[in-house]
């Protein structure tokens, strides 16, 4: 039956005047009710008094009273978080009247339009959570961190009022402004911070400037890669002429225990994996002053470097971080790295995790693998803790860095119908895996993938060699057996090489790298990501191919910097080979996701999303063949595919030739032999 709008209207009038009727009765069982908090979509009445009692009018505009309006069937809960220095910002879980009311009682209330929260200045804190706390159970608002307070409120020294003059000469008029700098903020900062600038700033100047300033403080440890101890030894010897060699002493067995325990030694450098094995004497020792070399090898809080160090830096003075990428992937990566500077770091490694690693609880334990509150830990380790600039930002003068992904040849990959139906297998398993057990699942993929990749790798860096423009380069890659596959292309094409990986001792490693710099003849580095994508200057090369990727960004930007750097020449183009139906699918776009979060923690500025594609060429037959080779190790300088009896010859000028000149020479005479041999293999 419908009701024409009259009846509806008329209907409408008598409920409320027999409501109303009802209301006004002395023994209505609704006389003490308080409409005020009716559900959602039900009218709302004002009171009037009349004779003492209230009277509720539908159509006036409720009154507003916060002890009426707390939610009584949920919870409003609400985080606060920093989002500058000075002003922290509230958000609610819902909806609160008597919040708001709050809110806009706070002096220094600010409400953002765009984000539709409400934030407030540091000084006011204390003022609204106390007028919060009376809301309580109905209520309840997530509160800063007791030691995140004490870092925005801590007085930090100007460091521009600090002199430099403490300095060693030699090494103080070596450094550029910018590094002055970082001097002064280390030292502003009392001695204990992480200098984080991009890779090839020069954090080693900075981190003996700052020792040098804090010299009654020594005897001084630096820890450091195995393969940089003698690096590190030289810049010390070079940089603070006033410390004699023969107090500088590398740990590098149980024979040095004696220097090291002796009273002389003012200097001590040693590698992290001998760390854990002379923890008590080097903790006897007593350093003052501690320097730790690419920090983010500590990342693990359960690695038995990490607890060594741990012992042995609580008891120094001044502890000094180095690392251009101090997180690798995730804000996790970074608490035993700030425990080190400051032993009474937010509490416990879980308070932490559960503020900026979104920790949760799960059948096997935290999982402290992800993301929260990040604009605040920002501002935490900026304030307190570490110093990073950019090329961009310091060397205005530095050549830029492009890149490029280049997507191999599907024809050339060493697909077979078993190969495409594992691939795909392993696909399907990383996908279907718990978290505990993608890792595992992924390196079995990307060791397959390698195997795949490896041809059109081989046949891409053949293409590079002939192509214009193309000077020395560097080759990355990851298995052993992609680096040796790399190096045998070279040599089929009698171009000059290093190679330097997990098995190339480190006494060796200065001067392969020397012989690259500056030998015209030598034009590539092959080079393992591991083992050789950190701590090393081949500023001679213009071009750097990644023939494998990486699951963590910052294995890949250390490794670009290997060439982007203070003394590089010209501009350097980084090209990543990808392969399609590989592991490459899922690792380069899990790797901008781990850059975004990296750029959000303020610890990087780079991204893959604005790389040009590019697509391998198949248009010279001879690139495809393999002639035949065969090389005797024994004719070959240790780590390179140079002939001991041609160093005379072509790596020092003779004659008036250059070594350029000689090398193009002996590629034109090899030339018409590599053809030959290229045409009696090929069947007609």
């Amino acid at each position: 039956m419908s009701c024409s709008k009259e009846e509806i209207e008329r209907k409408r009038l008598a409920a409320i005047q027999k409501r109303q009727t009802k209301l006004s009765s002395p023994n209505s069982p609704l006389g003490n009710i308080s409409i005020s908090n009716t559900t959602q979509g039900s009218p709302s009445f004002t009171a009037q008094n009349i004779n003492g009692r209230k009277l509720y009018h539908p159509y006036k505009k409720p009154e507003i009273n916060e002890s009426e309006n707390i939610p009584v069937t949920k919870v409003v809960s609400g985080t606060i978080y920093l989002i500058s220095e000075s002003r922290f910002e509230v958000n609610p879980s819902e909806f609160c009247v008597p919040l708001i009311n709050i809110f806009k009682s706070i002096s220094s209330k600010c409400y953002d339009a765009n984000t539709k929260l409400w934030n407030f200045s540091i000084e006011d804190y204390e003022q609204l959570m106390s007028k919060v706390a009376p809301l309580a159970p109905h209520v309840v608002l997530g509160a800063l961190p007791a030691y995140v307070l004490k870092v925005v409120r801590e007085n930090i020294t100007d460091p521009n009022n600090i002199d430099l003059t403490p300095v060693e000469a030699t090494l103080r008029n070596k450094l550029m402004p910018f590094q002055e700098d970082g001097v002064r903020f280390g030292i502003a900062h009392r001695g204990r911070c992480m200098i984080a600038d991009d890779m090839g700033l020069g954090k080693t100047f900075q981190a003996l400037a700052i020792a040098s300033y804090y010299k009654h403080n020594w005897p001084l440890l630096i820890v450091t890669t195995s393969s940089m101890r003698d690096t590190w030894q030289n810049k010390v010897y070079e940089l603070l002429p006033s410390v004699p060699l023969m107090n500088i002493v590398t740990l590098s067995s149980g024979k040095d225990t004696q220097l090291v325990a002796d009273k002389q030694t003012e200097v001590v450098i040693v590698s992290y994996k001998i760390t854990s094995m002379h923890t008590d004497l080097l903790k006897s020792k007593n350093f003052g002053v501690v320097i730790l070399d690419e920090s983010h090898h500590l990342k693990s809080n359960k690695s038995q470097c990490t607890t060594a160090l741990v012992r042995v830096c609580r008891g120094a003075a001044r502890v000094l971080l180095l690392s251009g990428t101090p997180a690798l992937s995730r804000p996790v990566e970074l608490y035993t790295q700030l425990l080190l500077i400051d032993n009474k770091f937010f509490g416990s490694y879980t308070e932490y995790g559960k503020r900026y690693c979104a920790g949760r609880q799960t059948n096997f334990g935290w999982d402290m693998s992800g993301q929260s509150n990040l604009a605040e830990l920002q501002i935490l380790l900026q304030k307190k803790f570490l110093i990073r600039r950019t090329k961009e930002q310091v060397l205005t003068t530095l050549e830029s860095k492009t890149r490029e992904t280049v997507l191999l040849d599907e024809s050339l990959l060493q697909f077979s119908k078993e190969d495409q139906k594992e691939l795909s297998e392993m696909a399907d398993t990383w996908r279907a895996s718990r978290p505990s057990d993608k890792h595992s699942a992924l390196i079995s993929y990307f060791t397959e993938s390698a195997r795949v990749k490896t041809p059109a790798i081989c046949k891409y860096i053949k293409q590079v060699i002939k192509e214009e423009g193309v000077g020395k380069f560097l080759v990355f890659a990851h298995h052993r057996s992609v680096v040796q596959a790399v190096c045998a292309a070279l040599d089929q094409l009698n171009t000059r090489y290093i190679c330097i990986d997990g098995h190339t001792p480190s006494t060796s490693r200065a001067e392969l790298v020397e012989r690259f710099q500056h030998v015209a003849a030598c034009r590539c580095a092959v080079l393992s990501l591991t083992a050789a994508g950190a701590g090393i200057t081949l500023t001679a090369a213009n071009l750097v191919l990644f023939a494998e990727l990486h699951w963590n960004p910052g294995m890949l930007m250390q490794a670009e910097s290997r060439a982007h750097r203070i003394g590089c020449c010209g501009e350097v183009r980084v090209r990543y080979l990808l392969a399609n139906n590989t592991a490459d699918d899922f690792i380069w776009p899990m790797l901008q996701n781990k850059l975004d979060v990296l750029n959000n923690v303020g610890l990087s500025g780079d991204t893959f999303k604005d790389t040009t594609i590019t697509h391998q060429g198949n248009n010279n037959i001879t690139q495809y063949l393999t002639p035949n080779y065969t090389k005797n190790k024994n004719d070959f300088i240790p780590g390179t595919n140079i002939r001991k009896n041609s160093i005379q010859q072509c790596d020092m000028p003779q004659n008036g030739k250059s070594a350029t000149e000689c090398t193009k020479n002996e590629e034109s005479f090899l030339e018409h032999d590599q053809d030959d041999d290229l045409l009696a293999n090929l069947e007609l």
